[in-house]
């Protein structure tokens, strides 16, 4: 049967929903969501449940957390125009609190416990009403290390323009997963360790699980002058809830047009994304659009977004779009493929290791509405310390009970200088905000527009934003165990 473009495109992506959703595990009096016409501005209120799930991951079952509507659909997308207008409930058996991450609301509502607002308690319910801001986001818990037991979802707000593209859209929601518990993971990491290792019959004796000792020379038993670029070892990465043994499959129309919306939910994984064959054309990072950027390799952070324009061939084919673990082999991803195509297996290795995310690609990207010009009226130096061994990091030497807390008034332009003066790259991030990235090492550019960078190991990365928030606000690094170490901070209004 032929099919009008925006009718595949329209059955298209309800699959690809479909493919993300589990069965509803609403209680007694849950409301259903109510659905807007796209396009047309209408707000409704949704709804929004913190629950438990199971999935299935290399064939063995996991109970994990997560996010999903009435109807089992993961987050939640919003049409143009429309307002945040969410009811979320704790359907979990401890407390919890969701931080809407790309989202500039009242602090009130950010979705963090620091600052007075009580977490989410098991079986209460919570609304939010502000205006929401388009483009790719996500949704996370801020409490405990929730966040690497997959308590995430995206968090997509379409603009006018994108709905008249009429692109095909996938989102594709990257993870590092762990059948261990992650307070474990975290107690190994910060285990001390012991005052000498003379050789292989003292090292048996070390509890390593769950550490990653790539950045540690063990012929010299000292630690190497070299880049760390993993503090953990993962049991799996995931895309959309699934490895590559059983990938997600999104059927694409010959010679059609998709926007990959790409987002590293992960809780201390960089990836590389990978496009194989095809060419794209970077069209937003963070929800902010770019000057276009042509390629098919592309570096992502840890909260980092990308929004990625790719026209596929012709002819029938598959396409595997992958993201490739930093500085290993391991990969994750999901397959494009036209109707009928037989869908070969994809190792869940790469052929190589990757190298570091360095920050050439942030030197290409511009933003396509940049800050407007003008004078910098308060200026802030947050020196990055800390080290894997110990494994305790912070933000000029302290970590968040002896915090220095960066007072700004409103209406100001801010800038603030990261000096990271450790062997790890850190993605540090601002809530309520979105800045301008806007020198690398003392050297100015006009960068993009974003809420999460990326900062090279021993560089020195400078962003700008306007103070047009009031409230008190988060920064820290999104790597969940170095912010659980003590790299986070505030920005207060005064």
């Amino acid at each position: 049967m032929s099919l009008s473009r925006r009718k595949f495109l329209l059955t298209s992506a309800a699959a690809a929903t479909a493919a993300l959703a589990g069965p509803a595990a609403w209680g007694a009096g849950s409301l259903p969501a109510i659905e807007s016409a796209s396009g047309t501005g209408r707000s409704v209120r949704h709804r929004l449940r913190v629950e438990t799930r199971s999935i299935e991951v290399n064939g063995r079952a996991a109970t994990m957390f997560g996010l999903r509507q009435p109807d089992g659909a993961r987050g939640l997308v919003l049409d143009p125009g429309e307002r945040f207008l969410v009811e979320l409930d704790n359907g979990l058996k401890e407390p919890t609190i969701v931080h809407w991450h790309g989202q500039s609301p009242p602090s009130d509502q950010d979705g963090v416990s620091e600052f007075g607002v009580p977490v989410l308690q098991p079986g209460e319910r919570r609304a939010y009403d502000f205006v929401a801001r388009p483009g790719t986001h996500w949704m996370h818990s801020h409490h405990g290390l929730q966040l690497q037991q997959l308590l995430a979802a995206p968090l997509i707000v379409r603009t006018s323009d994108e709905v008249r593209a009429d692109a095909q859209e996938v989102t594709i929601f990257l993870e590092d997963f762990l059948f261990r518990d992650p307070a474990e993971v975290m107690a190994a990491l910060q285990k001390p360790a012991p005052a000498k290792m003379s050789g292989k019959a003292e090292m048996k004796g070390m509890d390593m699980s769950g550490m990653n000792m790539s950045g540690m020379d063990m012929s010299r038993h000292k630690p190497a002058m070299k880049m760390d670029l993993n503090d953990v070892d993962f049991d799996a990465y995931l895309a959309n809830d699934r490895t590559l043994d059983d990938p997600e499959v999104i059927r694409v129309e010959r010679g059609g047009r998709v926007r990959l919306r790409i987002i590293n939910g992960a809780a201390s994984t960089n990836f590389h994304v990978d496009l194989g064959a095809l060419k794209g054309t970077v069209a937003a990072v963070d929800g902010d659009a770019v000057q276009p950027v042509a390629g098919s390799r592309f570096g992502l952070a840890m909260a980092q977004r990308i929004d990625i324009l790719v026209d596929v061939p012709k002819g029938a084919g598959m396409w595997p779009i992958l993201a490739v673990r930093e500085g290993e082999r391991q990969q994750t991803g999901i397959i494009l493929a036209t109707a009928g195509m037989h869908v070969r297996k994809v190792s869940g290795l790469a052929i190589k290791p990757t190298g570091a995310v360095n920050f050439d690609q942030e030197l290409r990207l511009s933003a396509l509405e940049p800050l407007a010009a003008r004078p910098v009226d308060a200026a802030f130096m947050l020196m990055l310390t800390g080290s894997m061994q110990p494994y305790s990091w912070g933000i000029n030497g302290k970590d968040w009970d002896n915090r220095d807390t960066l007072k700004v008034r409103a209406g100001q332009r801010v800038a603030v200088t990261f000096h990271n003066t450790t062997m790890m790259s850190h993605p540090m991030h601002l809530h309520g905000h979105h800045f301008q990235v806007i020198a690398f090492n003392g050297k100015a550019f006009q960068g993009t527009l974003r809420d999460t960078v990326q900062v090279p190991p021993m560089a020195k990365v400078t962003i700008a934003f306007d103070a047009d928030n009031p409230g008190r606000w988060l920064m820290h690094c999104h790597n969940e165990y170095h912010q659980a170490a003590g790299m986070m901070t505030e920005v207060a209004y005064v």
